[in-house]
């Protein structure tokens, strides 16, 4: 391996940095987190530990932990190489994964909280027909999961060329592989618990990174804003990218770079708004961090850490951004392993040298191994409590049971993960994230704001929206320019589309919201006018919120 590491290295920049001390950061970090959660994991025999950690953590703790579920690696390597390439359309990616949050701390994160135990499915059948809503929210999730897993997966293998210069699609592979049972071992060991210390790590680690990069970044310009934004102008202005692409430098300064040449791509940004924007409070891995602390009032508060820690995150996208136009340039980029995927590694480089860009890398491929991990608990939750024990056990079913479903489910999960990982690797990452997000934006989030905010809505309305919003949401991206007809699509060489744009949110999403309403409107009503009240005051007071809400 060692040959093929230094044969990859010659063929490559050589501010992608050394391989061989990437490799050994992550190692000390893998040891040293591994270390942390099976100290702090040993009490997750129980349902509560696992899926939520005996809901023992601080609002403070638990917005560090979400900012580390959200802030994934291609928030980080994604929206700086855009910036860098794109100038303002790149840092509208931040915006939107920013705002979000607004919808989640005003709409859901306290009400989810006081209604819920364990997972999203809990809300949606407080007041509706247990069984035909935990298997359809079930669904929903495990999309959801399934989807950002795979994305963080393939996202693993693809990194590996930018931070350790590895080309070999079987070294690739292995590490996707590695990430996978690292993933498999922190919940297996920890659960919720030990993944939260992970995640809290990490954030930390990653916010403090991004910030010392910017400040590096100034210092290293020799000035403030406007210095950095003439740098990256003028660096544009003399790079072979700006000749191929026929624009002028000044526009990276300026809307519709990327999005705006004609009707079809302005709609296409919309509708990934759209997604983003909403997506955010219907992502089951974020939503079921509120159930780790023990008040509504800590999940409004750990959201509120959450804004801040990811608002200055993405404050600090928009420096390293310009950044890497600046001192790197797009020609060098391009040229990397990785492309635009490049850009922030190569900025650590130039920053800091090898040793600065092996700790960047690490931070990068901790990212990757805390973001899965959150996931792995989503889904073996939606699986172990939802359908075997709500569904299969019609809620009888035993903790330790629970947990050992559960646990079986990481496995599985890991392992399919794992494999298409492994076959997305060439495919379009960035698709199968905006996919997972379009997805939970379509079917679950019009569903949990039907059953906190609107009395009359039934089981046939949830159901009929979940559906709806899942089918409509695969069907249309299957059938668009991300999968075929062009030569960036999943299948470069076919074209089935017919749909033209790229994100199914601005037609998913209200089909869902229209499913909702209609079914609502013809199904039978679900007579459970107790519960419906009783959710009603849980959700705005929290009255009565450790009481079981299995019934």
């Amino acid at each position: 391996m060692n040959s093929t590491l230094l044969l990859a290295q010659e063929a490559t920049p050589e501010g992608v940095g050394n391989p061989i001390l990437n490799i050994a950061v992550f190692v000390v970090f893998i040891v040293v987190t591994m270390t942390v959660v099976m100290r702090v994991g040993k009490s997750s025999g129980e349902s509560t530990d696992f899926y939520t950690g005996g809901a023992s953590f601080s609002g403070t703790q638990n917005g560090l932990a979400i900012a580390g579920d959200y802030l994934s690696a291609a928030s980080f390597l994604g929206i700086v190489g855009a910036i860098a390439l794109n100038g303002y359309d790149g840092f509208l990616y931040s915006i939107g994964f920013f705002v979000a949050w607004l919808v989640a701390l005003l709409l859901v994160a306290e009400p989810l909280r006081n209604v819920g135990r364990f997972t999203m499915a809990d809300v949606l059948s407080f007041r509706l027909k247990q069984k035909p809503v935990r298997v359809a929210a079930a669904f929903g999730t495990l999309a959801v999961s399934l989807f950002y897993l795979i994305a963080q997966m393939a996202g693993a293998g693809s990194l590996v060329s930018v931070l350790l210069n590895i080309h070999e699609f079987v070294w690739q592979a292995l590490v996707v592989g590695i990430v996978g049972i690292v993933m498999i071992a922190y919940v297996l060991l920890g659960g919720m618990k030990g993944t939260t210390y992970v995640q809290m790590i990490k954030a930390v680690l990653l916010v403090g990174g991004v910030g010392v990069m910017t400040v590096l970044t100034f210092w290293k310009v020799k000035g403030g804003i406007s210095t950095l934004l003439d740098d990256a102008v003028a660096t544009h202005a003399a790079s072979d990218h700006l000749a191929n692409k026929g624009y002028e430098a000044t526009q990276i300064l300026e809307p519709g770079l990327q999005y705006g040449a004609n009707l079809t791509s302005q709609l296409d940004f919309i509708s990934l708004a759209i997604a983003l924007v909403l997506g955010t409070a219907g992502l089951p891995h974020v939503l079921m961090r509120f159930y780790t602390v023990p008040t509504a009032l800590e999940a409004r508060k750990s959201v509120t850490w959450a804004i801040v820690l990811i608002g200055a995150f993405y404050l600090m996208t928009l420096i390293l951004g310009y950044g890497a136009a600046a001192l790197v340039g797009p020609d060098d980029i391009l040229a990397a392993p990785g492309a635009q995927n490049a850009a922030a590694p190569l900025l650590a480089f130039e920053l800091g040298g090898s040793i600065f860009m092996a700790l960047i890398s690490a931070v990068a491929f901790a990212t990757v191994l805390a973001v899965v991990a959150g996931l792995a608990i989503t889904a073996s939750a939606a699986v172990g409590h939802d359908i075997y024990n709500g569904v299969l056990r019609d809620g009888k079913s035993t903790e330790a049971e629970q947990v050992r479903v559960s646990r079986i489910t990481v496995i599985v999960i890991g392992v399919i993960s794992i494999v298409l990982g492994i076959l997305a690797m060439t495919q379009n990452v960035a698709f199968l994230v905006a996919l997972a997000f379009a997805i939970a934006a379509s079917a679950n989030l019009p569903t949990i704001l039907y059953s906190l905010y609107w009395k009359k809505f039934n089981t046939t309305g949830a159901v009929a929206a979940i559906y709806t919003g899942l089918i409509s949401a695969l069907l249309l991206i299957f059938f668009s320019p991300a999968v075929s007809g062009t030569e960036t699509s999943m299948v470069p060489g076919a074209d089935w589309a017919f749909f033209p744009l790229k994100n199914p949110g601005i037609i998913s999403i209200p089909l869902a919201f229209l499913a909702g309403w209609i079914g609502t409107m013809v199904g039978k009503p679900d007579n459970m006018d107790d519960l419906a009240a009783e959710m009603e005051v849980r959700s705005l007071t929290g009255v009565g919120v450790e009481k079981a809400v299995d019934h």
